[in-house]
């Protein structure tokens, strides 16, 4: 880098070369700030180079900020940040492609530490790969996105995220998947108690082909019928069936934890267990009583 009287330009294409030696070096030393440091001086190097490769450099100061990160659990925020300034850089050098798998591993990363962080990397990663018409990546960006919006309660943005992902499955015609997303925005919404818009999901639906007498349709009217009806037997009953025990796990507990409002138990006779004791002669008289008093009408 130094200049003289017969070297007027600093060699940076050199400089960085050296400088990733050292990178390396410093990282099987496990001496990681000097790693990273090395990695930052090659980055920039790179960069007065006006070379783009710089941008692999900085996908690798992430990684040196990582092994930081799983020993002092204290620079996770930074290496995602590394890793989306990369991202941003292959955008604009024309490879999205490596943009997305970016922002991919940089949720990752950081699931577990900031899941909300996560899901906006993950919805980056998705658009990237739904503008480069790649629709089963961004599909599966999408998948991930909606699970730790389920899992960290934000049903509100759950029920877009997961109306987002049934309709890209419409458009690429995988009709079987559009149904198990319709089981999941019905507990979604059940789980938010807003009953109208579970039931409006369920037959928007009915424009999905086979869907209509379908084995998730009719369970899912099950669920509805059982819900609106306050019959917790029924709809414990349906959210225990194969259909809604096997799907992903984060579903799976909105089934098995769905509780109607309104006390959600089955309402029976106050003379119910009178009857039983009494035996069937009872409960035909008792019957044959009801009969009678109503039989003038309620009126």
């Amino acid at each position: 880098l130094k200049t003289g009287f017969l070297k007027w330009k600093p060699d940076y294409d050199s400089a960085a070369t050296e400088y990733g030696k050292a990178a390396v070096a410093f990282k099987n030393a496990k001496q990681f700030d000097q790693a990273r440091e090395a990695c930052l001086r090659e980055a920039e190097a790179h960069e007065n180079n006006k070379a783009y490769l710089f941008i692999d450099c900085t996908i690798a100061d992430s990684s040196v900020s990582l092994t930081v990160t799983l020993q002092e659990m204290q620079r996770l925020p930074e290496a995602v940040q590394l890793i989306e300034k990369a991202s941003m850089m292959y955008l604009e050098n024309g490879t999205p492609d490596t943009a997305a798998i970016a922002l991919e591993r940089a949720g990752k990363l950081i699931e577990n530490v900031s899941p909300e962080k996560a899901v906006q990397l993950y919805q980056q990663a998705a658009s990237v790969f739904e503008n480069e018409e790649r629709l089963r990546q961004a599909l599966e960006m999408l998948g991930k996105a909606s699970r730790l919006l389920v899992r960290g309660r934000r049903l509100d943005e759950a029920a877009l995220s997961l109306q987002k992902e049934k309709s890209i499955y419409k458009e690429i015609e995988n009709y079987p998947t559009c149904y198990k997303k319709t089981i999941a925005q019905v507990l979604v919404h059940l789980h938010r108690n807003d009953y109208v818009a579970a039931e409006r999901c369920v037959r928007e639906s009915y424009s999905i082909p086979g869907f209509n007498g379908s084995e998730d349709c009719a369970a899912l009217e099950q669920l509805l019928e059982g819900y609106d009806q306050q019959d917790q037997d029924q709809v414990s009953e349906v959210c225990n069936l194969p259909l809604f025990k096997y799907m992903d796990n984060d579903y799976a507990k909105l089934g098995l934890t769905l509780v109607v409002p309104g006390g959600g138990i089955k309402k029976k006779s106050p003379n119910a267990a009178q009857d039983k004791a009494r035996g069937p002669a009872a409960v035909g008289s008792h019957a044959d009583e009801e009969e009678d008093e109503y039989s003038g009408g309620l009126c």
